[in-house]
């Protein structure tokens, strides 16, 4: 991964967080270089989890639909927002999973609207908004259209949109989503806007994902229960994912500094969140003839009845994860151990979803699992915030003559492989 130092000594651009959920966008969003002037959850449970590992940063807990409109002003002094470079978050998803309903009714999926009516009014130099894929392709394109046409309606013409896989940026999960963005039209951005980032994005890639046992091998066998912490696991030969979470080593984007700046503070390091939900003899006795990567339809017929094949699955340890989702608080039976006979921990979710050690969960189990379900991964989101870097860093390119390489890269991208080597 991409070595993040160089943002450490840039100055740090200023950003609002929306639908912030427990963090994970904002984790990822600050180590590439922002400032949070503030940030708004609705959820109770999120914002507990949200506050005690970002401390420092304003949470407006409450419905984004009482932030700003007619206390703009009140607002704009409290928070310091004036000249904000970037908005970003990601409105809830479930109208439009392919998990669940989908239902085109869903009051969720208007949402985006109100994610527009805070750009409208704090005109941002950019905007990111962070989605599932399946948006793209609901409906026919109905809500991709809508979303396209609402942000170019109010000022920001230049709006597209760029998938991506987690797992090329380092998650260690198959988690596909998707990233609508645009810039201002009082701030022309002279290049393709999609190729500029569908080729910044690419040049931050990973060669070869990193796996579940990359991930969780070395967090212990043992669970506790939930509420309580357990030593600080020390086994040695650290993968270098393990660094990067670990609160005794440092890989980029994570410093051990850094770690402690969030919930686990400076005291003795201890493990948080090590616990799961609790597994009856029967259920244990099934998962026990799961083999890794397997599911339900490979268990003996005595076994499994057959109904709903999806319903048990085990990790594959030499894989990355499939998708983690909100519904684990509900039924983690999808998430098996890859060698264990019990589910995965709150701990060892978050790992795959890219949470570092110093990252504290608070609430319930319930609430902790659907809190990670939930969150866009940090160092997906360290990405996208690279990637919005770059993006505001091509407006002061913008005044300048344009170079060879920038024609290259955005304006002439059929040419660039060749012309490049």
């Amino acid at each position: 991964m991409a070595d993040n130092s160089k943002f450490e000594h840039q100055p740090k651009l200023r950003a609002v967080s929306l639908f912030s959920g427990c963090g994970g966008f904002c984790e990822g969003v600050e180590r590439a270089g922002f400032e949070v002037r503030v940030a708004v959850e609705l959820d109770r449970f999120a914002a507990d989890t949200y506050r005690y590992n970002f401390r420092e940063t304003p949470l407006l807990e409450g419905d984004v639909r009482g932030f700003l409109g007619s206390n703009f002003e009140a607002h704009k002094r409290q928070f310091g927002l004036d000249e904000i470079d970037l908005v970003f978050g990601g409105p809830p998803c479930q109208g439009y999973s392919q998990i669940g309903p989908r239902d085109l009714s869903d009051e969720r999926n208007g949402l985006y609207k109100e994610f527009a009516r805070v750009v409208q009014e704090l005109r941002p130099r950019m905007f990111l908004m962070e989605n599932v894929p399946n948006l793209l392709l609901l409906n026919k394109g109905h809500f991709r259209n809508l979303i396209l046409r609402e942000f170019r309606s109010i000022g920001y013409t230049n709006t597209t949109f760029v998938k991506v896989s987690a797992a090329d940026f380092g998650v260690p999960q198959v988690r596909q989503r998707v990233f609508f963005l645009g810039t201002r039209d009082e701030e022309p951005f002279p290049y393709d806007l999609q190729n500029c980032g569908e080729r910044a994005l690419a040049a931050m890639t990973r060669k070869a994902a990193f796996t579940v046992w990359d991930a969780i091998g070395d967090l212990p066998a043992d669970v506790v229960e939930s509420g309580r912490t357990m030593p600080y696991p020390r086994p040695g030969g650290y993968t270098t994912f393990q660094k990067m979470m670990r609160l005794d080593c440092e890989s980029s984007p994570y410093t051990r500094a850094l770690k402690r700046q969030r919930g686990i503070g400076n005291g003795p390091p201890v493990l948080h969140n090590h616990h799961t939900k609790e597994i009856q003899e029967r259920r244990r006795h099934l998962i026990s003839f799961l083999k890794p990567g397997e599911k339900a339809d490979s268990l003996p017929k005595e076994i499994w009845d057959g109904r709903r094949p999806e319903k048990w699955r085990r990790l594959h340890p030499g894989l990355p994860s499939y998708t983690i989702l909100a519904q684990m608080h509900r039924d983690l039976s999808e998430w098996v151990h890859p060698s264990l006979e019990r589910w995965i921990t709150v701990r060892e979710a978050a790992r795959l979803q890219s949470f570092h050690d110093g990252f504290v969960f608070v609430g319930s189990e319930w609430q902790q699992l659907k809190q990670i379900g939930n969150a866009v991964p940090p160092l997906l989101a360290f990405a996208a915030g690279k990637l919005a870097r770059q993006i505001l860093g091509r407006f002061q390119e913008s005044t300048e003559p344009v170079s060879e390489r920038v024609l290259i890269q955005c304006v002439l991208p059929a040419f660039h492989a060749q012309l490049s080597e």
